[in-house]
């Protein structure tokens, strides 16, 4: 049995301390789970040599240079699927540049795979120095509808089923492919014990993420007109629908003054979890979401 965790990578200096944290994980799960593994580390870099001092301190990680791609600016899936392809494990498992695991992480997360029980598992995900806006709602069900390749494994089988990650995207091809596995048969087993932390930056940085995220959401539900997903949409997804429509509606003040006044029920119920910084994350995710839209119209 390979394990192989595969890290993307563009720009992250905190991709030295990931690298870091994940050999030490690997000996651990190779000690802990009864096939005893062979873990490898491989590193789809888009940095064009930015990051090579990283490269040199972990000369045991593969490290695979990904050229740019002519008229695309944001390549995450097609680095997801090169890195997928140059693996040789019969796992793989994603995380994120900047993810800190916890103690046990790995093995936990692969063990269901390794013993022949799932196909596709996925862990917890939770904030590096202190609550985020990512922390809002936690999931308590065994089984997920989608979830982030920050914190995912997958049989290459399962890879192969549903040919990877759609390169059309450039945000939200991981929810994408999760959408397509569990379309496919494959059911998503979330591992309360695979546990990790991620440093998700600072509030530009966050609204930067959350516009792209609107973005690649709108796309999601416009590739997939499903009638069941998109009558749901709404229960399933309210910020991608109350949002665009708050914004959509902002002329109104015009001629009704209190209008605006609406954000006073989200701040209300996103008190304990930073409201203002909450807001103004769904507010971006909002905005992307109908950018993408007019520029699918257009």
């Amino acid at each position: 049995m390979r394990v192989s965790v595969v890290v993307i990578s563009k720009n992250e200096r905190a991709l030295d301390g990931t690298l870091t944290a994940l050999a030490d994980a690997g000996t651990a799960a190779a000690a802990a789970l009864p096939v005893d593994p062979v873990v490898e580390l491989v590193v789809v870099d888009a940095s064009q040599g930015r990051l090579d001092d990283i490269r040199r301190s972990h000369p045991d990680v593969r490290w695979v240079d990904f050229a740019p791609v002519p008229g695309k600016r944001i390549t995450i899936p097609e680095q997801r699927n090169r890195g997928v392809r140059v693996a040789s494990g019969d796992v793989v498992v994603f995380t994120d540049a900047g993810c800190r695991p916890h103690e046990g992480w790995l093995e936990e997360l692969v063990a269901p795979i390794v013993r022949g029980e799932e196909s596709v598992t996925c862990g917890v995900t939770g904030s590096l120095g202190g609550p985020s806006v990512y922390d809002a709602h936690t999931v308590t069900e065994d089984y997920v509808a989608e979830c982030a390749t920050i914190n995912l494994a997958f049989t290459r089988a399962a890879f192969d089923a549903v040919a990877g990650f759609d390169e059309a995207f450039d945000y939200c091809s991981d929810s994408d492919f999760t959408w397509r596995l569990n379309d496919a048969g494959y059911r998503i087993r979330r591992v309360a014990g695979a546990r990790l932390d991620h440093e998700w930056g600072g509030a530009r940085r966050q609204a930067k993420r959350a516009w792209y995220y609107g973005a690649g959401r709108a796309r999601l539900y416009l590739k997939h007109r499903n009638r069941q997903r998109w009558a749901t949409m709404a229960r399933q997804d309210p910020i991608l629908v109350a949002y665009p429509v708050f914004l959509l509606g902002l002329p109104l003040t015009l001629r009704l003054r209190p209008y605006p006044l609406l954000l006073l029920l989200p701040l209300w119920r996103n008190r304990r979890h930073q409201p203002l910084r909450t807001l103004l994350d769904h507010l971006c995710y909002g905005a992307g979401a109908l950018s993408h839209v007019a520029k699918a119209r257009a």
